[in-house]
């Protein structure tokens, strides 16, 4: 968080930023708290408070080194994102660096690379958090470091960093995963979500609006029967895909909002006796789920581009780092082709709309 104002002049200053209107994004924040903290001097988890005034026209500092902290490194999501976020920062003029653990649920693992990134003191953090709390000791005693936190992806609970960039609206995205589904299977029957770790901020704000989504009255002939973890990794998700339909041998479809968990159900339903009756939807990347919408495997599936929400991860640490924002609602900046975005309620920046991708349109999508 920024530091705290020292001077009554910044705070009426702060406190005219703070009547910018908001952009209302929906409910994209993730995690289990909110950030009630603005500019108007509320303070946060760390004990800093926000007060501190950004100068939007600020020149972007040189020589930051901007450190990318994924949920899994050699996972191919974060590969393309962090890769994104490589090129945005470079092109900044800034240093980037990637660390990581090679499991998806190593949240010791996790705050180890925190610490050290802190003692190497870095000028930026992005991480994608495996889990909503673990990490809010190690994030907060690097903020009080001077060390700027933007998480990407997967949040922490609010009050543990200064930004969160979300590929789209939480809500946007249980929602519609939801409604692809029900169009697929004629709006009755049993399905399933194949999730990833069970702590996953992401995943379970996703499968929250799912659930709300499914009490509405269109729903009613829709039973959700589990939700099943596969941890994104490839083999526990294809053997969690087995056996879904081994104990519910009526399941109609499978709604699976991770790209590893997708494209692992995909395969096994590709070569079963399942394939074309149990349907499959849930957020993907094209070059993955090419040959399943090809076979008939999947109709439809959902995501983002992947390398700009890295790339805007970094042009938003970029901005944190060089004083042009401070992460309260209602600021702006640029992120280079981009575009201009603003920082909405509880320190959210939203990339956009998922784009649903079918045999319609995936030829004109290479990622």
């Amino acid at each position: 968080m920024p530091m705290h104002a020292r001077t009554t002049a910044v705070r009426r200053a702060v406190a005219a930023v703070a009547a910018v209107s908001v952009v209302a994004l929906g409910a994209a924040a993730c995690g289990g708290t909110t950030k009630k903290s603005t500019d108007s001097g509320s303070s946060s988890g760390n004990g800093s408070a926000a007060t501190a005034s950004a100068n939007p026209a600020a020149a972007t500092k040189k020589g930051l080194t901007i450190a990318y902290l994924p949920k899994q490194v050699n996972n191919p999501y974060f590969t393309i994102s962090d890769n994104g976020g490589k090129q945005a920062v470079e092109a900044l003029g800034e240093k980037y660096k990637e660390v990581g653990t090679s499991s998806g649920t190593d949240t010791a693992g996790q705050v180890s690379y925190v610490n050290t990134l802190t003692q190497q003191q870095v000028n930026a953090i992005a991480v994608s958090a495996q889990d909503p709390g673990a990490l809010c000791t190690a994030l907060n005693q690097a903020r009080k470091n001077g060390v700027k936190v933007v998480t990407y992806d997967s949040d922490t609970k609010a009050d543990c960093r200064d930004l969160f960039v979300s590929q789209a609206s939480a809500e946007d995205l249980g929602r519609t995963e939801v409604q692809l589904l029900a169009k697929q299977i004629g709006g009755k029957g049993q399905i399933a979500i194949l999730s990833a770790a069970q702590t996953a901020t992401n995943q379970n704000t996703w499968i929250g609006y799912m659930k709300d989504e499914l009490k509405k009255p269109e729903y009613k002939d829709i039973q959700l029967v589990k939700v099943a973890y596969g941890n994104d990794d490839a083999q526990a998700s294809f053997q969690q895909t087995q056996g879904l339909l081994q104990q519910y041998p009526n399941l109609k479809g499978i709604i699976s909002p991770t790209t590893v968990g997708i494209k692992a159900a995909a395969q096994y339903l590709s070569g079963s006796k399942y394939k074309g009756k149990v349907q499959l939807t849930g957020l993907g990347t094209p070059n993955d789920m090419r040959a399943y919408l090809a076979n008939g495997t999947v109709q439809s599936f959902e995501l983002w581009d992947p390398a700009k929400l890295g790339a805007l991860a970094g042009y938003t640490a970029v901005a944190l780092a060089s004083g042009q924002i401070t992460g309260a609602p209602g600021q702006t900046f640029t992120a280079g082709d981009l575009g201009s975005f603003t920082v909405g309620q509880d320190g959210v920046v939203v990339l956009g709309k998922p784009t649903v991708f079918d045999g319609t349109n995936i030829g004109q999508y290479h990622f």
